[in-house]
């Protein structure tokens, strides 16, 4: 049951963001006319009171013909910041990079650098993101001043957990960490060692650092992390089937979530809040909440809370029996994981380019070096000019071939990432997108020489069950099992592939309805005599089957497929465990 699953990774981007503010104190409780004084409240509310944060950054705007130098840059980055913070990233990254390369004050730039990172990273430009981490990196040995080095270290981390680099992403968390001196606030480090944990999918609700965030991040203090830190938790207890104690949470949470007003952990509240009611067979619920979070959706967005939404609405409508409504949700989801999965691609090969670049990079500067060595020695000693130009000759092939290497590593790199984009992970058969995409060439091809075709629509009864009563490491070992059991009884030209949860969906390429009906209930008999056992514990698992066949349907996919689902409705309605068609069911359990 994938779409219980909550997806946060995104969603914390905002608080990496607020994080870069946190390098200032002095709250000041009411307005002063000293411009130091107002920058320094300026930082303390952006983060605690952002509406009081902008009557502030008015009242330093109109003296801004009386600072100095150095607070007029002050002032510049603030603005970039709010430029941020209203996701005007053009402007935002234009007076960022104004102020790290001319306000000449290096604390300033290290500031700059950090917001400009994680900016850079929430925009998708992942190719400037990963080259200017490569160069924060760099500089972080020269860094003496503990709360930028801190602030660094955790930009960093986020941006290699952004890469899928968790064990660096880690490392530089809790290097974060590490800088904060005894009795002084852990929070922002803390909480960044918690996502690149949940990103990495290494973090469970009973996972300590959950708890040690918790303890550096009180909701009296900071409500803002303190929020998120339980947005995290309410995921987590989804993901391993507690939608009753996720809910009790999000109650409990739902003050400061509406009370700080921020739009991402309002739509986190609420999508998760439409997931936990449909776990709990709450459809009505569950509907008005997804559609309010899929209503605040825009064209062209990869977004994690409308995703989720699509989904929820398709179990719900596939549960009430609304096949058609089901699936128009199922492809809009499908659409947007999709171009998840593509981000996550584009993020990895991104850094991968970016790693293959600095190689290079080091290699022609070792080259260079060296050519300069051997220049001055044929300046000093022109006797061993021959030995000095073999040398140089051997240097240069020597680039040559580490650049091709490095090339072809690249491409193998891009090649793999394209053959996984079109597999299931857990099953290695074709994953939604790609079944649907070859079956419809395959189809059209078929109807060109007069072929046919059966589609056939396979779901395991009662498979929720046996996550709920073994867990879902049990559950995966039956989804396996059941897709051997699949191929044995399926030829060459057959196309396989998972089209979500406990659905597949074949493709029975030059089949007569004879031999489909045949081939389908081969598998139905294969799959109720599968047996998946682990650690002891044995389980068996019966499926239903719906068929649709091109001599009655005709060669559309879509079609295909509506009435194979809608055959399959009908075998589970009519008590499971059988093979059914348009025309009504054929083999009984």
């Amino acid at each position: 049951m994938s779409w219980v699953f909550g997806s946060i990774g995104r969603r914390l981007a905002w608080v990496g963001l607020a994080g870069c503010l946190c390098w200032r104190a002095g709250l000041a409780a009411t307005p002063v006319a000293d411009p130091d004084a107002l920058i320094r409240q300026i930082y303390a509310l952006q983060v605690t009171d952002h509406a009081r944060s902008l009557q502030v950054l008015a009242q330093l705007d109109q003296l801004a013909a009386s600072l100095t130098p150095a607070q007029q840059w002050q002032m510049r980055y603030l603005d970039a910041w709010e430029a941020m913070y209203q996701g005007d990233y053009a402007r935002s990254e234009a007076m960022l990079d104004d102020v790290i390369e001319r306000s000449g004050n290096p604390h300033l730039a290290n500031h700059a650098s950090a917001v400009l990172l994680s900016q850079l990273g929430a925009a998708r430009h992942y190719t400037e993101a990963f080259e200017l981490a490569n160069r924060i990196a760099a500089r972080l040995p020269q860094v003496t001043d503990a709360k930028e080095r801190r602030l660094l270290l955790s930009t960093l981390s986020q941006v290699m957990g952004s890469a899928g680099q968790t064990d660096l992403a880690v490392h530089y968390a809790r290097m974060s960490m590490a800088t904060v001196p005894a009795g002084e606030d852990q929070c922002y480090p803390t909480s960044i060692l918690v996502e690149v944990l949940y990103y990495g999918k290494r973090l469970k609700s009973e996972s300590p650092e959950l708890q040690q965030g918790f303890e550096a991040c009180p909701a009296d203090k900071v409500s803002l992390y303190n929020t998120n830190l339980h947005l995290i938790l309410v995921d987590l207890l989804l993901q391993e089937g507690q939608p009753r104690k996720a809910l009790a949470l999000l109650d409990r949470i739902q003050r400061s979530v509406d009370a700080n007003g921020y739009v991402p952990a309002r739509l986190s509240a609420l999508v998760d809040r439409a997931s936990a009611m449909a776990a709990l067979g709450d459809d009505g619920a569950a509907r008005r909440m997804a559609l309010a979070v899929a209503a605040n959706g825009k064209s062209g967005d990869i977004d994690a809370w409308l995703k989720e939404a699509y989904e929820v609405l398709y179990h719900v409508e596939k549960r009430q029996g609304n096949a058609s409504a089901a699936l128009g949700y199922y492809e809009k989801f499908a659409a947007l994981d999709k171009a998840y999965l593509d981000d996550i691609h584009a993020r990895a090969l991104a850094y991968e380019a970016v790693q293959q670049h600095m190689l290079a990079q080091k290699l022609e500067t070792e080259r260079l070096g060296k050519q300069n060595t051997d220049l001055r020695a044929q300046r000093q000693l022109d006797a061993k000019t021959a030995e000095a130009n073999r040398l140089y000759l051997a240097l240069l092939l020597m680039a040559l071939g580490f650049g091709a290497l490095a090339m072809f590593r690249l491409k193998r790199s891009q090649l793999r990432f394209k053959r996984l984009s079109h597999l299931d992970g857990l099953t290695a058969i074709y994953n939604r997108q790609h079944f649907m995409g070859e079956a419809g060439r395959a189809l059209h091809q078929l109807e060109k020489r007069k072929g046919m075709a059966c589609v056939a629509i396979i779901d395991l009864d009662h498979f929720k069950s046996i996550n709920d009563t073994y867990g879902h490491a049990m559950g995966d070992e039956v989804l396996r099992r059941v897709v051997a059991a699949c191929k044995q009884h399926l030829r060459g030209v057959d196309l396989f592939g998972r089209l979500g949860g406990e659905e597949f969906g074949i493709l029975l390429v030059d089949c007569s309805r004879e031999q489909g009906m045949a081939i389908a209930e081969r598998i139905r008999a294969a799959i109720e005599a599968t047996v998946a056992e682990r650690d002891g514990v044995v389980v068996t698992v019966s499926t239903s089957i719906g068929l649709a066949f091109t001599d009655s349907i005709g060669h559309d996919l879509h079609r295909l497929c509506t009435e194979a689902d809608a055959a399959l409705y009908r075998a589970k309605h009519d008590g499971r465990n059988r093979v059914m068609t348009g025309a009504g069911y054929f083999v009984t359990a």
